[in-house]
């Protein structure tokens, strides 16, 4: 499926993987559902590449779709590969850096 709307996925099935592209040397990312009480974002990261250490203000859930991720979290390494989830708690320092081409989606609970 190819679309760049967000609003022509809503009653469609689709394949997360597939609305988003690598790019060599970058991490791309794509907002699938904006809403004020939460977002899904997919992103696209080549290896190597990653988010250095932030925090944010909201739980969030990391669910990877494709390949494989170091995600640390208030200074545990986690490594994840393509099915698993991880809950990322509010107000914690992470970070992520792609083992492989990885790609994740991301659902911010912002309530």
């Amino acid at each position: 499926m190819t679309t760049s709307n967000p609003a022509d996925l809503i009653g469609r099935t689709f394949e997360p993987a597939e609305l988003i592209a690598y790019q060599d040397g970058a991490v791309v990312s794509r907002t699938i559902v904006f809403q004020k009480n939460g977002t899904i974002t997919l992103f696209a990261f080549d290896a190597d590449e990653g988010l250095s250490e932030h925090t944010a203000p909201f739980d969030a859930v990391v669910q990877v779709i494709d390949g494989e991720v170091e995600i640390t979290i208030s200074g545990e390494r986690y490594n994840l590969g393509q099915g698993q989830m991880i809950i990322m708690p509010a107000n914690q320092p992470h970070a992520l850096k792609a083992l492989t081409k990885f790609k994740m989606m991301l659902t911010m609970i912002h309530t």
